[in-house]
């Protein structure tokens, strides 16, 4: 009996999975996309990373600034790098 019960579990779990997929899949071909939101507008990136590489501001300093951790101000170099 027991078996049949985890038998049953797993395919609903199973069954989930797929829809979860299967929605997701859908989401995307509608333009749409996950995850958390950026904190930063693209021109403030683009302002932290001239006021760091100019060396008006350390890293720290500008994430004091606009109020963000310091890792956030260390990534935002290293993905305009990126290719």
């Amino acid at each position: 009996m027991m078996q049949i019960v985890g038998t049953f579990a797993e395919f609903e779990r199973a069954m989930l999975r797929e829809r979860t997929r299967n929605g997701l899949d859908a989401a995307r071909q509608q333009g749409r996309i996950g995850g958390r939101r950026p904190k930063l507008k693209t021109h403030q990136q683009q302002e932290i990373v001239q006021l760091v590489n100019s060396g008006q501001k350390t890293a720290a300093d500008a994430a004091r600034l606009f109020n963000v951790h310091p890792a956030t101000v260390s990534r935002l170099p290293r993905r305009d790098k990126a290719p």
